[in-house]
């Protein structure tokens, strides 16, 4: 079976779907002019709209990467995480210091789901 690619361009698409898992893309706050907080709040409001078109939610994420440009905010961009992640079903995670595609960028968030069973 091959994957079911939404969101696609010539380079890449937002969102895949093999097997019962949902891969989304890295993504990046819309407006960089807010601080790592509210960029971060942004990126998770577009993951929950992009699982929510794969047919998903945060409930059931299993693992997430994240990169920050500067670990000086790590904690503004987990205060964003924590009042976001679904209690009790925090995904596996790994964050790192990054130099991101644009420089006003502060985050990228990429996840990985399950599809709900049933």
């Amino acid at each position: 079976m091959s994957p079911t690619l939404h969101d696609s361009n010539q380079r890449m698409s937002q969102i895949a779907v093999h097997n019962g898992t949902v891969y989304l893309a890295g993504q990046v706050p819309a407006d960089a002019s807010q601080g790592m907080r509210g960029q971060t709040e942004q990126v998770l409001a577009r993951i929950d709209e992009l699982l929510a078109q794969a047919g998903t939610s945060k409930q059931h994420l299993i693992s997430a990467q994240v990169w920050v440009t500067d670990m000086a905010a790590f904690d503004e961009m987990n205060a964003a995480w924590d009042a976001w992640v679904a209690p009790g079903r925090p995904p596996v995670r790994a964050a790192t210091e990054a130099r991101l595609a644009r420089p006003e960028w502060k985050v990228e968030i990429m996840v990985i789901a399950a599809l709900p069973e049933g």
